[in-house]
């Protein structure tokens, strides 16, 4: 069960190594520009591989629950997927099983990749474990940890960990049906970090922080959804909403105002409470993505704007 491209390698690994029955996504609905219905990439792959696809609106409808219960399943795999309810994840011989995209019980919820390279973490990984009544805090089975890169943004640790998940999902089955894994609990009492849903608020960068968290909030949404700022002219009050996909940071000490952009004939920067950022490829609103230099070279650049 799973929607996203994440989910695919996993859908391979089951595919090529065990007897897949049933693929299971959201329904469709529209999306993006033009609210067209957009196969997801878990779709693309059953129907690409002719593989029976299930796309239920309700987890809960009877008709569903009895089509899953008829399979008579050994285990249900779940990668980056909805909520399953316990009429679901109970029905398998062997265990409802999730693949998510952190060490657990860090970076619960939603986002796990992105909130690791934002808070600039050095290490995360892949952990597999049981599904239960709550949100990603059932027995832990087995977990992979792996090292970020310093540049690494949100969408080369995205695949990085699908393929090692991928891996550890084979593993997790295979030591499950042997009786070689233990599982453990996750400690309960403890204060862990969370991987909080991303929205219009939190993915907003603040000038007046660090250079190295500015530098690592910018590639830890890159490329989706993207780090916002607002480009501000003072001589007219005109404001320009700018999305940051990529950037280099220096350290300075200087006593510019955060927020204050330095402009010359290859240079876009920010500057912050410690330094400056370097914009290297931004999309303006209304415009498409673009280097900086292609930027700088196709707009009417004025040296007396600042960033919020």
């Amino acid at each position: 069960m799973g929607t996203s491209e994440f989910g695919v390698p996993t859908l391979n690994q089951i595919a090529n190594n065990f007897n897949l029955l049933a693929i299971v996504t959201n329904y469709d609905k529209p999306s993006g520009r033009g609210l067209k219905i957009r196969n997801s990439a878990v779709k693309k792959y059953a129907i690409r591989k002719d593989i029976e696809l299930l796309q239920p609106k309700n987890l809960k409808d009877p008709t569903f629950v009895e089509k899953i219960k008829k399979f008579k399943p050994d285990f249900i795999i779940v990668v980056a997927f909805r909520m399953l309810p316990k009429v679901i994840w109970s029905i398998p011989n062997l265990g409802t099983i999730n693949l998510h995209a952190s060490l657990l019980p860090n970076y619960r919820g939603a986002a796990p990749i992105n909130w690791a390279l934002i808070n600039g973490e050095k290490y995360t990984g892949v952990t597999t474990f049981f599904i239960d009544d709550k949100i990603d805090t059932g027995d832990i089975l087995l977990q992979k940890r792996i090292k970020i890169n310093k540049t690494d943004n949100a969408e080369d640790l995205h695949n990085s960990l699908s393929k090692i998940g991928s891996l550890l999902i084979n593993e997790t089955i295979n030591g499950v049906v042997n009786n070689s894994i233990k599982s453990s609990k996750q400690e309960p009492n403890k204060s862990y970090k969370t991987a909080y849903k991303l929205n219009k608020y939190n993915i907003k960068i603040n000038w007046k922080s660090k250079a190295i968290d500015i530098y690592n909030k910018i590639r830890g949404l890159s490329p989706y959804p993207g780090a916002r700022t607002t480009i501000i002219d003072s001589n007219d009050n005109t404001k320009k909403n700018i999305i940051i996909y990529d950037s280099e940071y220096k350290l300075i000490n200087n006593k510019l105002n955060p927020g204050h952009i330095i402009i010359s004939k290859n240079d876009f920067k920010i500057n912050c409470i410690d330094g400056y950022i370097q914009l290297i490829d931004i999309k303006i609103e209304g415009k498409k993505r673009m280097k900086i230099k292609s930027f700088l070279n196709g707009f009417n650049i004025k040296n007396h704007l600042t960033a919020e």
